[in-house]
């Protein structure tokens, strides 16, 4: 399975599998155009999108930054999805994977993400790959 980083140019593709993902799930989305135009500023910053497969048919989005306890980066998977049609053939797996390198060679020595209980697909790849389940996860619109 091909991954690789995406482009500024690759906006309208990311903004595209970010629509679909909160449209399949039932969150809100603001759709596609301003999705694209928020992916082209945040990859100008500290946000890497990985992509998977011709379509393309996944994404990972990871959010870089420094650390407060340690040297190194800490990494934040903001966002993994797969097209639902091309799920369990190993894109999610070879994304994660990819994901991992990236933050390594960035100089992250930490990830961290946060999935829904009930998405059990998700919970079984992310604990294959080693993760833990440390805490409950809160937030609130301000």
């Amino acid at each position: 399975m091909s991954v690789r980083q995406a482009a500024a140019a690759d906006a309208g593709d990311i903004a595209r599998l970010l629509h679909d993902f909160n449209t399949e799930y039932g969150e809100p989305t603001p759709g596609v155009d301003a999705l694209a135009q928020r992916m082209r500023e945040l990859l100008a910053g500290d946000t890497v999108v990985l992509l998977a497969g011709d379509g393309p048919d996944g994404l990972a989005v990871l959010r870089l930054r420094s650390s407060i306890w340690t040297a190194g980066l800490e990494c934040y998977l903001a966002e993994l999805y797969v097209v639902p049609a091309l799920r369990r053939q190993g894109r999610g797996r070879a994304l994660m994977e990819a994901a991992l390198e990236l933050a390594r060679k960035r100089g992250a020595d930490w990830m961290e993400l946060n999935t829904d209980e009930g998405d059990v697909a998700a919970r079984a790849l992310y604990e294959r790959l080693g993760f833990k389940a440390t805490a409950e996860y809160y937030e609130r619109e301000l």
